[in-house]
């Protein structure tokens, strides 16, 4: 069984209550020329909302063209509403995510669900977590790399991942708004420099904040192959080794073996960047995704890792075995 583990997905339902939420939940449409947007706490927080991202029948069509059987749905990252009150936060999360449960279960035999948390208040995000998982059945959870500007490491979420971790949650790590205050508006590098860039100074303060120290058995997967980081890890080995005073305060070994923890997505468009990935991770610790259905993604992805040149032990695991193994 082939799972997709990188997806996005604005659910009907949900789409819906934004059409018509009350201006007490803090949500607003905006109509522009490019199309329907989303304001939150009166900042626009999303670019225009994607019909692909809401049609079910063309989403199982894209299944079945790729060879997925299972996709996990997660929210879109831009809709994470970070920006929210805590008790909006709370309301609007639980909203996205019984909606992504209810979209799930049109084919409950194809999809499996992650769910959008209120990070913003952690106590609240621990309470999300379980609601999510023990009463709506969600396998896990989509984070962004930032909350309301704020990197995920500054927070003091430690209830969280110790949630996570003892309920054996997959965390999704996406980046959201990346680089603020870099202009990088020219030749598409928003997307194509910035996304992955965010990723990996996120990936690096999680590492040297110690999260992965205190908790090591996170199931923890982190988009785009992990940004620059696994091309760069050597350079976080040597900053450990020669700069202890500043990198090694809450941890004890190379950064190297806080990386070998995580799992990476497949979403590299290169066939040597894969072989690098698998090197670096093992691939015991490569998970396929698509990151359906925005144009960067991979939309034939078991072609893709076919092509990497792997061994079929290697192949298999990538393919299914690892993420069955996850998603039990």
């Amino acid at each position: 069984m082939i799972i997709d583990v990188h997806a996005h997905c604005i659910p009907s339902e949900f789409r819906s209550w934004l059409e018509t939420a009350d201006p007490s939940t803090g949500i607003k449409l905006v109509q522009a020329e490019r199309g329907t947007s989303v304001e939150m706490a009166g900042r626009a927080v999303s670019q225009p909302l994607r019909p692909d991202l809401t049609d079910f029948d063309a989403r199982l069509a894209a299944m079945d063209r790729q060879g997925v059987d299972v996709q996990v749905l997660a929210g879109w990252i831009d809709l994470t509403a970070y920006e929210l009150p805590t008790d909006q936060a709370v309301a609007y999360s639980r909203i996205h995510n019984e909606a992504l449960a209810g979209e799930a279960a049109r084919a409950p035999e194809r999809f499996r669900t992650i769910g959008t948390m209120p990070l913003q208040n952690t106590d609240a995000s621990v309470d999300a977590l379980n609601y999510a998982m023990d009463e709506l059945g969600m396998a896990g959870v989509e984070l962004a790399t930032t909350v309301d500007g704020a990197y995920i490491d500054r927070l003091d979420l430690d209830p969280f991942w110790a949630a996570a971790e003892e309920k054996g949650a997959f965390v999704l790590l996406h980046p959201m708004t990346p680089l603020t205050g870099v202009d990088m508006s020219k030749y598409f590098m928003e997307n194509m420099v910035a996304r992955p860039a965010e990723s990996t100074i996120a990936m690096a303060g999680l590492i040297f904040s110690g999260v992965f120290e205190r908790f090591p058995d996170l199931k923890f997967c982190v988009v785009h192959g992990g940004g620059f980081m696994p091309y760069q890890i050597g350079r976080l080995d040597k900053g450990y080794e020669m700069k202890p005073g500043l990198t090694a305060k809450n941890i004890s070994k190379p950064p190297r073996e806080y990386l070998k923890q995580m799992y990476l997505d497949t979403v590299v468009h290169d066939a040597g960047a894969l072989r690098y990935l698998v090197e670096v991770m093992g691939a015991d610790h490569i998970l396929l995704g698509t990151d359906y259905p925005f144009e960067m993604g991979d939309d034939d992805p078991v072609t893709f890792i076919k092509s990497a040149g792997l061994t079929a032990e290697q192949e298999a695991m990538i393919l299914n075995g690892n993420a069955e193994r996850l998603f039990s």
